[in-house]
């Protein structure tokens, strides 16, 4: 209970730089980041004007992260699952909002990602199957690419999900694809039903992904 409280409360107060990076990179294909501070209302400090994502939205989803990592994650698995919590919040509210994976987000995940899954186990047999299901995921969504809709934002996030999900071992990894699948399906179905999507409608899929991933982590975490 402690630990979802603390979790939580750190969460709200990183949300105001994620609602930041959010606004600065929820703009589309082609054109430079957004030059804006945004408050928790979501009103552009230096204009004025309405930006970005509904008021306390990020910081609500950041706070509700927060909470399930402080009372789910294990101890030593807290810096690779928070890093990722972080930079999911901004992928997600920005995928959502202009159906685009920036690499200015990706890549640093990715980076740091590499990093401190070595650090959260030692063993090496870890550290091969974290690299096996990096590569594994990220030719699994390269193919869906190549053969659907898919995007080339997903393609890249892939490896960081599937060398966290290694973590945990290969049902985790499995586990994460069904639930990343059924989020996408259930957010979609949703959509079709307050009309605010058709059937050819562009869906983001991000959001699924990294949920997903969260949740089957977690999971593992807690069994």
């Amino acid at each position: 209970m402690v630990g979802a409280v603390v979790g939580a409360v750190l969460g709200l107060l990183a949300g105001a730089p994620l609602r930041a990076a959010v606004t600065r990179f929820a703009v589309p294909a082609g054109e430079p980041p957004r030059n804006c501070l945004p408050t928790p209302l979501g009103r552009c400090l230096r204009h004025g004007e309405l930006l970005g994502p509904p008021p306390l939205a990020v910081e609500a989803a950041a706070a509700a992260l927060g909470a399930a990592l402080g009372a789910w994650a294990p101890a030593r698995w807290l810096p690779v699952l928070v890093w990722l919590a972080l930079f999911g919040t901004v992928l997600g509210f920005v995928d959502a909002a202009v159906k685009r994976l920036p690499d200015a987000l990706t890549l640093p995940l990715f980076l740091g990602t590499a990093v401190l899954v070595p650090l959260t186990d030692h063993h090496p047999a870890v550290w091969r199957r974290c690299a096996l299901a990096a590569v594994g995921l990220g030719l699994c969504y390269l193919l869906l690419a190549l053969l659907g809709p898919m995007g080339l934002g997903d393609v890249k996030l892939a490896p960081s999900l599937g060398a966290v999900l290694g973590l945990a071992g290969w049902r985790t990894v499995y586990a994460g694809l069904l639930y990343t699948w059924l989020l996408a399906a259930l957010w979609a179905v949703a959509l079709l039903v307050l009309r605010r999507a058709g059937r050819r409608s562009e869906l983001a899929f991000g959001p699924a992904m990294l949920l997903g991933t969260l949740a089957a982590a977690l999971a593992a975490a807690g069994s």
